[in-house]
């Protein structure tokens, strides 16, 4: 029988595929983007990452939510270094969410305050996703437009706070399997499928910033 961590990773497989094919994905990491499309897509990390950590320190106490709430994944604090290097110390006063975005980030606030196991999906597939492979857009990043190895700008890619990245990753299934064993069968049904709407989501953001780019090009 696979655990459950094998099976959120089968059942979301195409949607990983089409988020990582997706246009606006494409263009960054093949360099054809210039530096103001990825300080948006920035932008969009810090809605969505606000909507994760806005209720982690209560989450943190939950009995399903709270082993999986860790001080040093926090990117709030990382993603505010990039912006203030990408868009000036007034980013804030700036700072908009694209339509997708916003339904993304209502998503996370729903299932943070009515369902943790429902938040549990959307926090494995943003912070496992950024820790396997953000390092590949973090090097596309530096190469194509000279950011410092790992400095602002990129920040948002370093878990400098994870002493062992592989050892966390193996800890975090574990964790996820430790999840499945507790539920029944509807509720490991509505996990995965949250974690494939989580994918369809975060795709949904990348259509959006492709739309913008064609539009103002």
């Amino acid at each position: 029988m696979d655990s459950f961590s094998d099976v959120l990773r089968t059942a979301t497989r195409e949607q990983h595929r089409a988020a990582e094919s997706a246009p606006f994905m494409s263009a960054l990491l093949g360099a054809r983007l210039e530096v103001a499309a990825f300080a948006r897509y920035t932008e969009q990390l810090w809605f969505v990452y606000e909507a994760l950590e806005r209720d982690a320190a209560r989450l943190a106490r939950d009995p399903v939510a709270g082993p999986f709430v860790r001080p040093e994944l926090l990117r709030l604090p990382a993603l505010a270094e990039d912006l203030a290097h990408l868009r000036g110390p007034a980013w804030r006063s700036t700072l908009t969410a694209l339509p997708a975005t916003l339904r993304y980030a209502a998503r996370i606030g729903e299932c943070a305050r009515a369902w943790p196991a429902g938040y549990v999906a959307h926090h494995y597939t943003r912070y496992l996703g950024d820790l396997s492979g953000g390092r590949v857009v973090r090097d596309r990043a530096e190469r194509t437009w000279g950011f410092a190895p790992g400095g602002p700008g990129v920040r948002f890619y370093v878990f400098d706070r994870l002493a062992d990245p592989v050892a966390f990753r193996h800890e975090y299934r574990r964790l996820l399997d430790g999840l499945g064993a507790e539920s029944n069968a509807a509720e490991r049904r509505r996990v995965a499928d949250e974690c494939g709407r989580a994918f369809a989501l975060n795709t949904g953001v990348l259509e959006d910033l492709y739309a913008e780019l064609r539009v103002s090009t």
